[in-house]
């Protein structure tokens, strides 16, 4: 009999006869929770027969391609259940998106509550008759016409930008939706549903089409794992940090100054100063050399560096001014790259790290604009080292370890690296050159390999002259979000034709590195907002101590603790309110504020307080310089046990 050879990730293999279906290989293997399989490095469906020798993987709900088939099954279960109970609906797309599904509909009026529980178990009682789901190939003058007979215009405009001919569908109970796949074997696998909201969505994001109503959606293989899923976002609603900005006055969104840009408040702008200040104090250490540069440059200054080109969308349009054009920057590298090149350099001065706190202006659509974790001015901890081809590696090593000690002091954790590499087969987006390129990725590898650290490579998301890691930190909803990036940059140099004097007394090209470790400021905030539920610890809290005297004549000792307090450092605030104390206390835990100091006759006389914390309440009596010295070690050992991680 005819047969074909199957390569296992795990480095085994087996033959099979010719055509035999991949889901009885995944039954042969003990692969039952497989989803769908990557053949050779594409996706397909299990029904999918083997008519080749082939390396074969396993996808399944723990792995990212393997949920996104999962919801993109869950999507065409949605629009099936949707087309079953209001039959006037018209169908326009619905993807698998990072945290589930949607899908658009066209029904002349918006979805209430009471339709999405319809929906929702029309949806579970679909996916109970375990239908197969089938792909089908319909020839293209078909599919067109049956669209067009059923007035589904807006799968007629998607067919219009498909050149495929027999056009892709896939098929289940009856319904069927254009889709190149794959998809899960049956509906049965999806065993929990949940549908979380309905908003307006405009077709295919453009303002001036039509309004459609777009459903969003979660599923698991699992009701445990929908539940556990459903916890986390309400423990994310908690932990919102535009609810707790708001609450614990850290920062405002008002209407007259813009959207996308938020104001500062006192206690915010407190823990932005000490952000900005620890980064500054570490990375001068590091014989980093900070500078300030304008918020302004010459549009020439960004055609030059070629962002005019690859992220002109993300800018904002230039002033006339005089006889120039002026815009706001999107990035800092260009300022750098002239400070680095307004004089000669020695390769004995080599390397040159140039930081900078740099706030940069970027063009975001108002539906995408978030308190501070998305926003249209912000401000990054940026440096650019310019170095020898053979420094590179050492310093792209100190770099990261740099990124590691501010995890440590953070309290970030569960992060991992990511190499972003480019797409070679994208013509656009990236600068053509391949042996740049090639060396750069190969110099970040080596770089890892030398760190010893573990890595995912994605290509496809390089920046449009480099390759770089990217350092994925875990946010409250368990979905990553980049917060670090290192990037090797040989195409800057390049352009701006940058040189050193070498040993040799001739003039030679540096190496470029983009580092940013701590992010934005802002967007930085919002996630330790959010990590820590506003509970910040106590390096880090605006507020650290609050004194509360028990009545009016207790103020002054009150105040006399502040000043304590204050001569060593320490931000404390004094309650000089007429609450009763229990109002007090109560203030100060909404404040989320680390100690409360009790003070009365007793602590006056005996020149103590009684302490009270966030995190062990009532500790009794204290000498007021014992707390003083222990408030004191606490704050500059950067401890975090204090604080509440999130899950």
């Amino acid at each position: 009999m005819d047969q074909v050879t199957v390569r296992f990730a795990d480095g085994s293999s087996a033959a099979y006869p010719r055509g035999t279906q991949l889901a009885a290989i995944a039954r042969d293997r003990g692969a039952g929770d497989a989803l769908v399989a990557r053949v050779d490095g594409a996706e397909r469906d299990l029904a999918t027969p083997l008519e080749r020798d082939a390396a074969v993987e396993w996808l399944s709900f723990a792995d990212p391609a393997g949920r996104t088939v999962f919801w993109h099954s869950s999507a065409h279960l949605l629009a099936q259940a949707v087309r079953e109970l209001f039959p006037q609906a018209k169908l326009a797309i619905g993807p698998a998106i990072d945290d589930g599904f949607y899908y658009d509909f066209d029904i002349g009026r918006p979805f209430g509550p009471e339709d999405l529980e319809r929906i929702e178990a029309r949806m579970r009682d679909l996916a109970a008759r375990d239908e197969r789901i089938e792909r089908i190939a319909v020839p293209r003058a078909e599919a067109q016409r049956a669209f067009a007979a059923a007035g589904e215009r807006y799968k007629v405009e998607l067919l219009e930008g498909i050149a495929d001919d027999p056009v892709s569908f896939y098929r289940q109970d009856g319904f069927e939706d254009m889709c190149r796949g794959p998809h899960l074997a049956s509906t049965g696998r999806i065993k929990a549903i949940k549908l979380l909201s309905t908003s307006g969505a405009y077709w295919r994001g453009d303002e001036r089409r039509e309004m459609l109503q777009r459903i969003y959606g979660i599923s698991f293989p699992t009701q445990a794992a929908l539940d556990a899923h459903l916890a986390r976002i309400e423990e994310a609603k908690r932990r919102d940090h535009r609810k707790l900005g708001r609450d614990l006055e850290l920062f405002a969104s008002v209407e007259e100054v813009g959207q996308g840009l938020p104001l500062w408040l006192p206690r915010g702008a407190t823990v932005r100063r000490l952000l900005d200040r620890y980064i500054t104090d570490l990375e001068v250490a590091l014989g980093y050399e900070h500078v300030h540069t304008p918020d302004l440059a010459s549009v020439e200054l960004y055609k030059l560096s070629g962002h005019w080109d690859h992220y002109r969308d993300n800018m904002y349009p230039p002033m006339r001014v005089d006889n120039e054009e002026l815009v706001l920057r999107p990035m800092n590298c260009p300022h750098h790259i002239m400070i680095y090149k307004h004089r000669q350099h020695s390769y004995r001065e080599l390397p040159v790290r140039i930081a900078e706190l740099g706030t940069m202006y970027r063009y975001e659509r108002s539906g995408v604009l978030s308190g501070l974790a998305r926003v249209r001015a912000m401000t990054l901890n940026d440096a650019h080292i310019f170095c020898r081809p053979d420094q590179l590696t050492d310093e792209f090593v100190g770099v990261v370890r740099l990124i590691q000690q501010a995890y440590r002091d953070l309290g970030l954790r569960g992060f991992w690296y990511r190499l972003s590499l480019r797409d070679p087969r994208d013509r656009t987006k990236f600068v053509q050159n391949d042996a740049m390129w090639s060396l750069a990725e190969a110099q970040l590898r080596e770089a890892m390999r030398r760190l010893e650290l573990d890595y995912q490579e994605a290509p496809g998301e390089a920046s449009f002259y480099g390759p770089k890691l990217d350092v994925q930190v875990p946010n409250v909803l368990g979905k990553d979000e980049t917060i670090s990036t290192v990037q090797i940059d040989f195409y800057l140099p390049e352009r701006f034709g940058l040189e050193y004097i070498g040993e040799d007394s001739q003039p030679h090209r540096p190496v470029m590195i983009h580092r940013g470790v701590i992010s934005t400021l802002e967007r930085m905030m919002a996630f330790l907002i959010e990590q820590y539920a506003g509970a910040f610890p106590l390096w880090l809290a605006p507020e650290q101590v609050r004194i509360l005297p028990i009545a009016d004549r207790h103020v002054g000792y009150a105040h006399r603790v502040r000043g304590e307090l204050a001569a060593r450092g320490l931000r404390a605030e004094v309650d000089a309110s007429s609450e009763r104390t229990g109002h007090k206390i109560r203030a100060a835990q909404l404040m989320k504020i680390p100690y409360m100091l009790v003070v009365g006759d007793r602590e006056e006389q005996q020149g103590t307080v009684s302490v009270r914390s966030r995190a062990r309440g009532d500790e009794g009596s204290h000498a007021l310089a014992a707390f003083v010295a222990r408030v004191v070690d606490e704050a500059a050992s950067r401890r975090h046990d204090d604080m509440t991680p999130a899950p």
